[in-house]
């Protein structure tokens, strides 16, 4: 979706005349909005989607207020909770019956807080939705609890941090140290005289390009295979397998029962059944394939 003419807030501008400037636009009336949305959806009205985006940067510059505390250009920050709003306004659908403000603020602050752990350090911090949950609170609940002073945390406040943010304590312990020190260059001298550099004294433990191409050759033939049983599941057995087991953060059984009217029990017997089967298609062409020298 394109928004043409945005404001954007440049490094020569202040960001007090950018807040000026998104103020021009006007707030929209529940049926504007709606009104507005519907053109937008069912015409591909861009004058439309241009409106709805506009009428809430004011909301994308306050979320991006939050985040100022890891060092980012503002300006940044805002650009990004911008491509979130138009993000959030190309998936809207004004018929669920709730505001585009509830619906965007999941994918501004989304937009942010990637753009933040892709920039903050050279070295992937969060991998995990804990482990991001744990970045972007760890401040915070540090704050709260006065524990302000720089260095490690005492034992009794990482486990008063574990325990509030559900992690465990190593990962505070680590988090806490990697958001303390700053990266280093690698090619940074080792002396004051520039002698050297602190790649030259790193080994080399990165496996052989053979052993790269096997493992690779390996997974790929794996999820091949994954795929292939996959196909022999029915539609329910694939959906409640693919939610229990192979999302990052899984459905509960309640929440499957719900969706599909059955006892959690039922869930659990209908998971249990379509990973054996899958395991038995899978351990089948895997032999199958042994047997007549390679994949069908």
């Amino acid at each position: 979706m394109s928004t043409p003419n945005l404001p954007s807030l440049t490094p020569e501008g202040s960001l007090s005349r950018y807040l000026q400037e998104i103020r021009k636009f006007p707030m929209l009336e529940p049926d504007q909005e709606y009104m507005l949305a519907k053109s937008w959806v069912e015409h591909g009205d861009t004058d439309a989607a241009h409106q709805l985006v506009t009428s809430h940067l004011r909301l994308v510059a306050k979320i991006a207020m939050g985040y100022r505390g890891y060092g980012l250009p503002v300006g940044e920050l805002i650009a990004e909770g911008n491509v979130g709003m138009m993000q959030a306004v190309k998936r809207f659908d004004p018929e669920r019956g709730f505001r585009l403000a509830t619906y965007a603020m999941w994918w501004i602050r989304a937009a942010i807080q990637e753009y933040i752990l892709r920039s903050w350090s050279l070295v992937k911090i969060g991998t995990t939705a804990a482990q991001k949950k744990l970045f972007f609170n760890l401040r915070k609940v540090k704050g709260q609890i006065q524990a302000i002073e720089e260095g490690d945390l005492s034992p009794q406040q990482v486990e008063t941090i574990a325990t509030r943010l559900s992690v465990s304590e190593d990962d505070v312990i680590s988090m806490n140290r990697r958001m303390a020190a700053p990266d280093h260059s690698l090619n940074a001298p080792m002396r004051i005289d520039g002698d050297g550099e602190w790649q030259d004294w790193l080994e080399d433990d990165t496996p052989s390009q053979e052993t790269v191409y096997a493992e690779r050759e390996e997974l790929d033939n794996r999820r091949r295979l994954l795929h292939q049983a996959m196909e022999g599941l029915n539609d329910r057995e694939k959906h409640i397998l693919v939610e229990r087991r192979l999302r990052d953060e899984p459905k509960t059984l309640e929440e499957l029962s719900q969706e599909y009217d059955i006892s959690r029990e039922r869930v659990r017997q209908i998971e249990v059944r379509a990973f054996e089967k899958l395991q038995k298609s899978m351990k089948t062409k895997a032999l199958d394939e042994r047997l007549g020298g390679g994949p069908a």
